[in-house]
């Protein structure tokens, strides 16, 4: 069962470095998504040649980013995982204007981001039963929060998701993707509010 205990650790700047590739990130995004893969399993997902990925898996499982299965395969074919946990940037605006850690940290962003939109987009163009559409939720909600409230709803969030993460998947269960953004507004009132 995986334990979850608030938010991660950001990213030492060896690891930022190894994550810092659009292929990288994407490997990861796939384990992440839908589990445990072969590099030859990633290559036919992502349009890549195994050897391409299977060099990238190697780069990751360095910095403990993605792990060995080593409950599945045989002989030659090795599988691989994204082990149990979140991953967390360090905030780009805290680090100096130009460097390595700094770079490898908005390409990341950047590249979570657009496949974060990718998933909505291929979502809108799936032809999902009706019961699955049913159950689809696209919110935007806006509030007036201090900092600690806004703390505490992530919080309250964080909790109901460490549950469901913790739970067995049932029977007939498929992927499914949360994203949670909760943050304060560039253009709403000044940080001393």
């Amino acid at each position: 069962m995986q334990e979850v205990t608030g938010r991660a650790p950001a990213l030492g700047t060896a690891a930022l470095r190894a994550l810092a590739h659009p292929l990288r990130v994407r490997i990861l995004d796939e384990l992440s998504m839908y589990g445990p893969l072969t590099a030859s399993g990633l290559g036919e997902r992502l349009g890549e040649s195994s050897g391409s990925t299977s060099y990238h898996l190697r780069q990751l499982e360095k910095h403990g980013l993605v792990a060995e299965d080593v409950g599945r395969g045989t002989g030659r074919e090795r599988w691989w995982m994204r082990p149990p946990g979140s991953i967390t940037l360090p905030d780009a605006h805290q680090q100096p204007e130009g460097s390595a850690e700094r770079l490898a940290t908005e390409l990341i962003d950047q590249e979570w981001m657009r496949r974060r939109d990718d998933a909505v987009r291929e979502f809108r163009e799936h032809a999902f039963s009706a019961e699955w559409l049913d159950v689809a939720s696209f919110d935007t909600v806006n509030l007036r929060l201090t900092v600690d409230e806004l703390r505490q709803l992530v919080d309250d969030i964080d909790s109901v998701i460490a549950r469901r993460l913790q739970a067995q998947p049932s029977a007939g269960a498929r992927p499914v993707q949360l994203q949670l953004n909760a943050f304060p507004l560039a253009r709403g009132g000044t940080d001393k509010e």
